[in-house]
């Protein structure tokens, strides 16, 4: 298959699982597989690929945030600067966390060039696990009241999250993040929003260090395939992101969790028939 191709197909993966609580980083890794690029030293297959387009992605759907955005212009007021200042903190924790495991990996694994899964298995789990999980919150919360108010609770407990994520590829950043906020109290709607806002510096900063860490060792970046993908990302990104925001106002999590418990049972049924490794 032409890597055009595959760079389109993967850019349009990314785009429309990033921000939905389904894992692009699983979905991504299901795409590379079933299209045979999933073998050690590809490019498709790679932290430096994955890292960037997610970034792209991300950035491409902040003016949907633009209201949010906007009161950083009053950030001396209490509550815009709490809002901030809690989310400043997530990432801390995430940032900590996150390279705290991965020295821990290189460290255990000497030579790896890449910390993603080599099979199926471990996103199907995750996949699966995060899909009974939203299942079950969405059934615990019903008739609960939610608040619209990210507490210092809500805002450790979501950093701690993304770290768990970086731990568990297909479990979903923005999954476990949303599914933490819900079990806390917090509106959907509000835990959409801090969940992506959080997003942002965490994995641009990501693909930031991914980048500096690749040139440094001189790996070879396919810049033409790098750009299309993350051209493509980002207009998918915005348009799942505008369809999200729309779809949380009047609807709960449980499809997605059923979504995911079918990607899982189906990927362990092709695994265990041995249509998979």
């Amino acid at each position: 298959m032409s890597i055009w191709l595959i760079a389109i197909l993967l850019g349009l993966v990314e785009g429309i699982t990033e921000f939905i609580p389904v894992s692009s980083t699983g979905h991504l890794l299901l795409t590379e597989h079933f299209l045979g690029v999933d073998n050690t030293g590809n490019f498709f297959h790679s932290e430096v690929f994955n890292a960037v387009i997610q970034s792209v992605a991300m950035l491409a759907a902040l003016p949907l945030f633009g209201e949010r955005l906007a009161s950083l212009k009053r950030w001396r007021e209490p509550a815009v600067f709490s809002y901030f200042f809690k989310m400043a903190v997530a990432f801390v924790i995430t940032a900590v966390g996150a390279l705290a495991f991965k020295a821990v990996m290189k460290h255990l694994h000497p030579g790896e060039d890449s910390l993603l899964p080599k099979t199926v298995m471990p996103v199907a789990t995750a996949l699966a696990v995060g899909g009974i999980l939203f299942v079950w919150v969405e059934s615990w919360l019903r008739g609960r009241k939610a608040t619209d108010t990210v507490t210092w609770s809500i805002a450790i407990a979501i950093g701690l999250a993304q770290v768990v994520a970086v731990v568990f590829p297909g479990s979903s950043r923005s999954g476990c993040t949303i599914l933490i906020a819900l079990a806390m109290g917090l509106g959907r709607a509000s835990a959409t929003e801090f969940s992506f806002l959080l997003g942002v510096p965490t994995l641009c900063a990501a693909g930031a260090k991914t980048l500096l860490d690749a040139h440094k060792e001189h790996a070879v970046i396919l810049w033409g395939p790098l750009i299309v993908s993350s051209l493509i990302a980002g207009l998918a990104s915005f348009a799942a992101v505008r369809w999200m925001l729309g779809y949380v106002r009047s609807h709960t999590f449980t499809g997605f969790g059923w979504y995911r418990i079918a990607v899982g049972a189906a990927l362990f049924a092709l695994y265990f028939g041995g249509g998979l490794h």
